[in-house]
């Protein structure tokens, strides 16, 4: 990737392609960062990409950080390599030096806008004699190289697109390869790197599909065999437009932060695109690498609803929850998110104690999409035990000592196993041994005794969520204060 700001979600897909496509055929998988535009780089941003690589559970085998035998990964590093590569081209009339000022350059590109035509370059300097040039090189003048587009391209088989091919010599000017500044573009940096690092197939975003035949002309000058090209469609919002990138709203940053797991993400990628015989909500990374088919990729752009995320997410962190080692670090990220919101109310440390924060996350499994659900205004009552006083609950009911009898005993009786349905159960048989108490005031006494709301789970889920010793707590507590 360039990098020229922080990893989103068409660049995680590219990566992910790369990363399934490599292993699915045992090969390796390699993060290059693309730094030849040195006024675009930002400060950081390499590092930030492999990092999130990292997070995602799609770690390059290759890369500036692990290193490898076909080092250096930054095209930063590799520029004598680039000018040598330049000077064979020079050397066999492939390629040739241009004089052109920014100035000559700024008015050609206006003059064809005002003719309403598509700016190109006029390969003027093309047609310098030998002697022409040595005379300028003399005069110290700046001077960038250019390759030489010629006709008659051979058309070439793209893993997406299959056969294709795209004439740029009769729609644009010699394209630059060496910059005045030393530094290669794109076009020879990545096929000279492809070349010198053993790159056997390229996966990349559609908008290089018409820069190919470009690449192709470059490595017969060179001589060389090109690796096979996939050129992916675009990644786009569900009603067609471009993922928009303000407010960081489709960096992996974002995702991370906001408590989504890698997993989901790679999923919904995958799952809005192609390359698979099905459409399957909770593809695993393994599930992923085992049944993608390139020749599955469709050509038509990929539409991505973020709304379905929360539920992409739900079914990866129950996935995660019945897992006992996954399950470890939910338990340890829920207890610092407690510690974090209700810190100043916690009354005491046993609603952190490990066995209580694990139960509140099996039972509750299924039911939350992001593990910060357990901790909003709904489940506050699982971490603050509440003031509820005994008038309070005598305004729903004069049957308040009955019914909490009923309940003590009743949970004393149900101490080795509570279950949501037995539970059920035995609320509504409680109910009839009240005199005057409707079901529906029994449950709303409970409610506010166990958790001080008016809403939120069912009283028999907030019971066992609870366990029988926090629910005996609570109800002593109404009723003596």
């Amino acid at each position: 990737p360039v990098v020229t700001g922080f990893l989103h979600l068409g660049g995680l897909r590219t990566a992910l392609y790369n990363y399934i496509f490599a292993k699915n055929h045992q090969g390796t998988f390699i993060l290059r960062v693309e730094d030849t535009d040195q006024n675009r780089v930002v400060p950081g941003a390499a590092e930030g990409i492999e990092d999130m690589l990292d997070w995602a559970g799609i770690p390059p085998d290759e890369s500036p950080r692990r290193g490898g035998s076909f080092g250096p990964y930054q095209q930063s590093h590799r520029l004598d390599l680039y000018r040598r590569a330049s000077d064979v081209l020079l050397e066999r009339g492939a390629a040739y030096r241009c004089f052109c000022t920014p100035q000559r350059l700024q008015l050609l590109k206006k003059e064809a806008l005002r003719s309403q035509q598509t700016p190109r370059y006029d390969n003027r300097c093309r047609h310098l004699t030998p002697t022409e040039v040595s005379e300028k090189l003399s005069q110290g003048l700046d001077w960038v190289v250019r390759f030489r587009l010629e006709k008659g391209v051979e058309p070439f088989r793209d893993l997406v697109y299959g056969w294709n091919k795209h004439e740029v010599a009769d729609v644009e000017g010699d394209p630059v390869i060496l910059k005045g500044d030393g530094f290669p573009t794109y076009h020879l940096a990545n096929v000279v790197d492809d070349h010198y690092m053993g790159i056997s197939h390229v996966l990349r975003g559609t908008e290089w599909l018409t820069s190919t035949s470009k690449h192709l002309l470059l490595y017969k000058a060179f001589g060389w065999d090109p690796p096979q090209f996939g050129h992916l469609p675009l990644l786009l919002n569900k009603d067609g437009g471009k993922l928009s990138k303000r407010q960081g709203d489709i960096f992996l940053e974002r995702f991370a932060r906001d408590g989504y797991l890698p997993e989901a993400l790679l999923d919904i990628i995958t799952n809005c695109g192609s390359g698979f015989a099905e459409k399957q909500m909770g593809r695993t990374l393994e599930e992923l690498i085992s049944q993608f088919e390139i020749g599955r990729i469709t050509t038509h752009s990929a539409l991505l609803d973020l709304e379905k995320l929360p539920e992409f997410n739900r079914i990866h962190l129950a996935r995660h929850i019945e897992n006992e080692g996954l399950r470890q670090k939910l338990i340890r990220e829920l207890q610092l998110l407690v510690e974090h919101v209700y810190g100043d109310q916690q009354v005491d440390q046993e609603v952190l104690e490990k066995e209580y924060v694990e139960r509140v996350l099996l039972l509750r499994k299924g039911h939350i999409s992001l593990l910060k659900n357990l901790v909003s205004s709904d489940y506050s009552y699982l971490w603050v035990r509440p003031s509820v006083s005994r008038e309070q609950l005598q305004t729903i009911s004069g049957e308040v000592d009955e019914i909490g009898k009923l309940v003590l005993g009743l949970m004393t009786r149900q101490a080795a196993v509570l279950t949501v349905e037995e539970l059920n159960k035995d609320l509504r048989s409680l109910q009839k041994q009240t005199k005057e108490t409707k079901y529906s005031s029994v449950m709303k006494l409970l409610r506010l005794a166990l958790s001080g709301q008016q809403h939120g789970p069912s009283v028999a889920e907030m019971m066992v969520t609870l366990g029988p010793k926090e629910v005996c707590g609570r109800i002593n507590k109404a009723l003596s204060s």
